[in-house]
């Protein structure tokens, strides 16, 4: 598991436990519950805004997937708390992830 490979490539996974199906976060090779092994579920997840604010021009959201992870976002419309959101760009710059959705 290399979460951090798949997400320099552009891709967001979702880190899962191969024994107890917990949901890993922070993500790391073991699992946090029963030290099971960590491997990464890729798709095309869909998550809910739970907050949301404005600097300037921009549109950043915590969005949260799975009922677990929550991550800081760039939206490029008005978001509203609530709206279902996928991510359609990810990465790293200068060593700091990075998510949009829309």
């Amino acid at each position: 598991m290399n979460f951090e490979l798949e997400l320099s490539k552009g891709e967001f996974s979702i880190p899962e436990c191969t024994i107890c199906k917990k949901i890993v976060w922070p993500p790391v090779e073991f699992c946090n519950h029963c030290f099971g092994s960590v491997s990464l579920k890729k798709g095309n997840f869909e998550g809910k805004i739970i907050e949301f604010s404005r600097h300037d021009e921009d549109y950043f959201c915590i969005v949260e997937f799975e009922n677990t992870i929550k991550i800081m976002a760039k939206i490029l419309k008005i978001p509203e708390k609530g709206q279902k959101v996928k991510i359609s760009k990810c990465g790293i710059s200068n060593g700091n992830y990075y998510f949009y959705v829309n």
